[in-house]
């Protein structure tokens, strides 16, 4: 589990394709100790460490997990959002996050209003009914609050600390972003579907 709180945003030192998975090596935080098969949420995706090394670490990625996330796209250079796993002592800052990215979608439109940033998302339409106006969202593994919601689209705002300490800053227009909805959400609107047969 995690909480949407990003505690270093670090950069891919490569990337390789083989037999369907893509191996990707990423730039280790200073004093970050990590362990084999430790779980570390990259841009909003649930990690396995495979290995390390004083300077770096390396995870894989599954034909299932880069068919659904943005870890297809990653290359040499990209910046990436990481947050290492709660414990029971860690502080609950942002909100419940599994890590199991949703789907990954389309961002809309950037405006910058009074100092923050206001970013506008395609909804899939299979994720609809778990985003309200006000609710939790997680974008790039960010913990974000729902500002409004429209038919098709959904947006957050951004504000400047936000916007320092993760790998939002670099969004455009067209940048697609990994989405997770909001835990509780999926179980209530499930409960309320089977509650309705």
């Amino acid at each position: 589990m995690f909480t949407g709180i990003i505690e270093a945003v670090k950069p891919v030192l490569s990337v390789q394709d083989k037999d369907g998975s893509r191996h990707v090596r990423i730039g280790k935080p200073r004093n970050w100790k990590l362990r084999k098969g430790q779980s570390v949420s990259i841009d909003g995706v649930c990690t396995t460490v495979v290995s390390q090394s004083p300077v770096a670490f390396n995870v894989e990625y599954m034909p299932e997990t880069l068919s659904k996330t943005t870890m297809q796209f990653v290359e040499r250079g990209t910046e990436l959002n990481l947050e290492r796993s709660v414990t029971l002592r860690s502080p609950l800052d942002g909100h419940l996050i599994q890590g199991h990215v949703d789907s990954s979608s389309e961002v809309v439109s950037i405006v910058k209003v009074h100092g923050k940033h206001e970013v506008t998302v395609n909804i899939p339409p299979a994720l609809k009914p778990y985003i309200a106006p006000h609710g939790a969202i997680t974008v790039n593994g960010v913990s974000l609050t729902v500002a409004r919601k429209t038919e098709r689209t959904f947006t957050v705002a951004l504000i400047p600390y936000t916007l320092r300490h993760s790998n939002l800053q670099l969004l455009e227009e067209g940048s697609v972003v990994n989405l997770e909805v909001d835990l509780l959400a999926r179980y209530v609107v499930n409960a309320l579907g089977k509650s309705n047969h």
